[in-house]
């Protein structure tokens, strides 16, 4: 691919900023099928053929690009966006880039940002914007006699959340992680101790689609960074700990259209949402089986869907397809006319689940599936009385991606190559996960009568 002229233009002043600010390199990244952030360092001054051309990496060696081992199709092109450049705070003289994947000189299907990109282009030929406010929660740990613990001993309250010493303790690196989120800029709005022991979200500001998922994997980078430093490790795990809650990714969104209008939002309508908005959540719930597997993409993500009790009494974890309105025990929350889609968990790809989530809500507006009924009660409260619930998500990692292969619509929505590859990954890392014998098998059942 050729610059224009001002392409090339603008790509110079870029370079003479960073050569100002002391920059020598590019940290040149990419995402994986499963969501890993991978890339290589770059010279500044060969900036231009990687914007061009595209840093190489040998295809094969990446995570479900499913590219053939040689071939003008075996090298994998990242290709720097420009506008993505900005100093990377953890390596002196390294400026950090977003890439998108090609191959063959084309864009790259089983590539996850180009697969977003596909569905934000559908939206942009309506003329619509979709909105994501993306909320990271993790945990904080440190590894033990050869398993994992929560990094801070005295994280110890049966109700932690907001739990003020606790921030105390870490406030050294919760602090560095703000400054360096805001020297990435983020502009960030709250940080606190979550519902489990060791668990804390930060929230910042939404973005379009693209931009939010290219944020998240920015953040990713930035907390594992901060945690290294202080001595622990950020982990996006589902769920680390038997007994307290998981972690949640939940997807706050909104669709604009070009006059930045809500197509969303209808203040005299049921739940606050237009019949725009009840079309796309209604698509959200009629895909929810299929979608599980691409926002709840490990085997340890199905031991945060389920339904019980945390240690500290509650779980906000969605198991039900419902919506209601500012009803944490659906997988839909409305709230001031957007939705909050609470299915994905931070292990999920991001590129992947925003596009399966923004594929099957199109899907709900083009065949104006009717909306479904608000639930008004908490689903959790039904459970324990045994009274009659909706549909439950898929159980396990297996039922999803079973329901993932049957959903022929929205595959094809999402990308026949990238589905493709995906259920491969996901299907053999089910097999290996089935092989393994665990602690709680042999304490059962080794001495058996």
């Amino acid at each position: 691919m050729s610059l224009t002229a001002s392409a090339q233009a603008d790509l110079s002043d870029r370079m003479a900023a960073l050569r100002a600010q002391g920059i020598h390199s590019v940290l040149a990244t990419f995402t994986d099928l499963d969501g890993g952030v991978k890339g290589k360092l770059v010279p500044l001054d060969l900036l231009p053929q990687a914007v061009a051309e595209g840093a190489g990496f040998s295809g094969p060696s990446i995570t479900g690009t499913g590219l053939p081992r040689m071939g003008p199709r075996s090298e994998y092109m990242g290709r720097v966006l420009p506008q993505t450049l900005r100093p990377w705070p953890f390596m002196a003289g390294v400026a950090h880039a977003v890439c998108d994947g090609f191959a063959g000189g084309e864009p790259l299907d089983t590539c996850p940002r180009q697969v977003l990109k596909a569905q934000v282009e559908r939206l942009r030929q309506r003329g619509w914007t979709l909105w994501a406010g993306i909320e990271p929660e993790f945990f904080l740990l440190r590894p033990v006699d050869g398993g994992w613990a929560v990094a801070d001993a005295q994280d110890t309250l049966a109700k932690p959340s907001y739990d003020l010493r606790a921030i105390g303790r870490h406030f050294g690196l919760l602090d560095r992680l703000r400054q360096a989120l805001q020297d990435l800029g983020f502009e960030l709005q709250q940080i606190d101790h979550e519902d489990a022991n060791g668990q804390y979200e930060v929230n910042y500001r939404f973005d379009d689609a693209l931009a939010a998922a290219d944020r998240y994997q920015l953040f990713k980078l930035a907390a594992g960074e901060v945690a290294r430093e202080h001595g622990m490790v950020f982990s996006t795990m589902p769920k680390p700990l038997a007994q307290p809650p998981g972690s949640g990714l939940h997807f706050h969104l909104s669709l604009t259209d070009h006059q930045g209008h809500g197509l969303m939002v209808d203040p005299s309508g049921v739940l606050g949402l237009s019949e725009l908005g009840h079309r796309f959540a209604a698509g959200l719930l009629h895909h929810a089986d299929a979608l599980a597997a691409l926002c709840a993409p490990t085997v340890n993500s199905y031991r945060r869907l389920a339904a019980s009790r945390s240690a500290s009494g509650t779980t906000w974890s969605p198991v039900w397809k419902a919506i209601g309105d500012n009803n944490r025990t659906c997988l839909v929350r409305t709230v001031a006319g957007r939705l909050e889609w609470r299915l994905p968990d931070p292990a999920c790809n991001v590129y992947a689940a925003l596009a399966g989530t923004l594929a099957a809500g199109l899907d709900g507006i083009d065949r104006a599936l009717p909306p479904v009924p608000p639930t008004d009660d908490d689903l959790y409260q039904r459970h324990a009385r045994g009274d009659e619930l909706p549909p439950r998500l898929p159980r396990d990692l297996h039922s999803a991606l079973d329901a993932l292969q049957a959903d022929g619509g929205l595959r094809e929505a999402v990308g026949a190559g990238f589905c493709e590859q995906f259920l491969q990954v996901k299907r053999d890392e089910w097999a290996e996960f089935s092989r393994e014998v665990s602690g709680w098998e042999w304490r059962r059942y080794a001495d058996a009568p």
